[in-house]
């Protein structure tokens, strides 16, 4: 039996839940996260009748093992494609056709949280919502006398998790980092590897959602900006994805650029969605944009890693039963790569036995 905690049910957790608990090693796993939802920035929320992706957008069919996760070992009722194209535009707003990004471009009718709660479904794994993990803990002794030390979890209501024989930490990079800083674990491998994640650049990404009575007839799904110049980064339109707005509506998914976030992260949230509506209606070319009849919005203060992590550190903690799993690992900011990056974790720890 192998022992396993998990800090935060993102994509990359939930691929490695589902592989544990399908190998030939005999596994019991315990995943705390601190949130209500699962699947970290692959979120989704429902409001009147309509329901919107407003963190990562779609998962790409870009790696052979993802799509047979998705295709063949998880349930497709409700897996759809996005079949409108992705265009571009610049720093003054003029938009391209050119940029489709190939491939597919899928989601679930019900969201993209399905990926996450479909792979913990298939699994006796037991997850724990709402459980902010705040110390790692590593014994000098292992439960039955053994040299090699156990792992435990401290949540922030004072719980203790564990004995586990290895740990998996999936939050975003700098989260991982204030982890392992207050770790209660004396080894050279905890400064090397928290200096290390340090290390990730990080994008922050301040996102508004508007909803409109009415349809906007556009040839592409989205528009993405190429040169990084623009205050907008992304605008996506949620009624391309199959099942998620009723016809004669719009939802438009507005990612702010890093900047711009950064600047007004913490300024009235009423005041940044008038901001990104009226730089949404210029670059889109409608002034009815300007006014949706409702909105929303999320803050992702750590969204995208910009580079992955140097191996050496992760290698050595590995060694000592820890592991570290998402898209900031992978170095690869894609929905796919951090699937790919927690099934590559649970080989190592099933081959380690």
């Amino acid at each position: 039996m192998v022992r396993v905690g998990i800090v935060g049910a993102g994509a990359a957790a939930a691929a490695a839940t589902a592989a544990l608990d399908d190998a030939a090693t005999e596994t019991e796993i315990t995943v705390l996260e601190k949130s209500r939802g699962l699947c970290g920035r692959a979120a989704t929320r429902r409001r009147n009748g309509i329901v919107y992706d407003y963190g990562a957008n779609y998962v790409k069919n870009d790696d052979e093992r993802v799509v047979d996760l998705l295709t063949e070992t998880l349930d497709t009722e409700g897996l759809v494609d996005i079949a409108a194209p992705v265009w571009t535009f610049d720093s003054d707003g003029t938009v391209s056709e050119g940029d489709d990004r190939g491939g597919r471009k899928w989601t679930y009718r019900r969201g993209l949280t399905q990926i996450a709660k479909r792979l913990f479904a298939r699994t006796d794994a037991t997850v724990e919502r709402e459980t902010r993990v705040e110390t790692l803990l590593r014994t000098d002794e292992r439960d039955g006398g053994s040299d090699a030390g156990d792992w435990y979890l401290a949540d922030a209501d004072g719980g203790r998790w564990g004995p586990f024989d290895v740990v998996l930490l999936n939050p975003p990079a700098p989260q991982t980092v204030d982890l392992l800083r207050s770790a209660e674990w004396d080894a050279d491998v905890r400064d090397r590897l928290a200096e290390a994640i340090d290390d990730v650049p990080f994008r922050t990404i301040w996102t508004g959602v508007f909803h409109y009575p009415f349809e906007l007839d556009r040839p592409y799904y989205a528009l993405v900006n190429t040169d990084k110049e623009h205050d907008i980064g992304w605008i996506g339109r949620e009624e391309c994805k199959p099942g998620h707005v009723p016809d004669g509506e719009s939802l438009l998914i507005v990612q702010a650029n890093h900047e711009w976030s950064v600047d007004h992260y913490d300024e009235p949230h009423e005041r940044n969605r008038e901001r990104l509506a009226a730089l949404a209606a210029d670059l889109l070319g409608d002034q009815r944009v300007y006014e949706p009849d409702w909105t929303d919005h999320q803050g992702w203060r750590y969204a995208l890693p910009e580079d992955g992590v140097a191996r050496d550190p992760l290698q050595l903690a590995e060694a000592e039963g820890l592991y570290c799993l998402g898209d900031w690992v992978a170095g690869d900011a894609r929905l796919h790569a951090a699937l790919r990056n927690g099934l590559e974790v649970a080989d190592r720890i099933a081959d380690r036995g």
